[in-house]
């Protein structure tokens, strides 16, 4: 029997004071996107996989730095999801941080090939479908949407 695992996972929601949210331009190569969820040339948020032993927080800060360069000083968890494609399964976190230092610089240039900040009411078609699951969360003030 093939037994299949599944992943455990985080986006970060970041606003902004002008109340944008920060999202970045996955790669078009399917290699370079980097995720198990596919994706590749959608818009997503910072985030990516908890290490073992890592609370939520701590992977989010740390993935935000890494992939922007800011700093996060407050974080909280607003919503879980599980997302699934034919190929990966994935429980994905979603976190939210409205404090934080720096502006957003392409630091994986790989991955991610720019940030930008969006109005929410005015979001892009092509979201990374996980990302635009927590911005749904988000809108809707829920914890968790079938």
């Amino acid at each position: 029997m093939d037994k299949k695992k599944v992943g455990v996972g985080f986006g970060v929601m970041i606003l902004n004071k002008e109340g944008k949210v920060l999202l970045g331009k996955r790669h078009e190569d399917a290699h370079k996107a980097d995720s198990e969820l596919k994706g590749e040339g959608t818009w997503t948020m910072p985030g990516g996989k908890l290490h073992f032993q890592e609370s939520f927080e701590e992977g989010a800060k740390r993935e935000v730095t890494e992939e922007t360069g800011m700093k996060l000083n407050n974080i909280k968890v607003i919503c879980v999801n599980n997302d699934m494609v034919d190929t990966a399964h994935f429980v994905t976190i979603g976190l939210f941080s409205d404090d934080f230092e720096g502006e957003p610089q392409v630091m994986e240039p790989d991955e991610i090939t720019e940030w930008k900040w969006f109005d929410l009411n005015n979001l892009l078609e092509k979201i990374y479908f996980p990302s635009a699951k927590v911005l749904e969360n988000y809108k809707q003030n829920k914890f968790y949407i079938k």
